[in-house]
């Protein structure tokens, strides 16, 4: 039986890429290195990303709405919170009751700022 191609295929190893340069390759190994088993070589810094900037509030939204929000979600997590200690055990159950009753607190205040924030009909 006659084969098409040779016994392996002739082609190069590895494959040009302007990326891989023999000094670049250097320049990585040795970071590398110097990263792992040297802990007292300088180190890049890598650069911090900005933090708590993964959810952002819309600048344009008014106190009150905010405060709506606010009570709102304060709201549901009391009802999480009770829901969640008619679950657990003795001892759980103590400390989401405690829990929810800071929520609630929480709730009560923003609605308290919330009611003198309402302007008088």
């Amino acid at each position: 039986m006659f084969k098409v191609t040779p016994n392996p295929p002739d082609t190069d190893p590895i494959p040009y890429d302007p990326a891989l340069e023999p000094q670049k390759i250097k320049e990585a190994t040795d970071r590398a290195i110097n990263f792992y088993l040297n802990p007292g070589a300088l180190k890049i810094s890598i650069p911090s990303r900005k933090s708590n900037r993964i959810f952002l509030i819309d600048p344009t939204v008014d106190e009150e709405t905010l405060l709506v929000e606010a009570c709102e979600s304060l709201a549901a997590a009391t009802d999480m919170a009770r829901d969640i200690g008619d679950a657990v055990d003795q001892s759980q159950r103590r400390a989401m009751l405690m829990l929810h009753q800071v929520i609630m607190l929480s709730e009560l205040i923003v609605n308290r700022v919330l009611d003198s924030r309402r302007l008088p009909n």
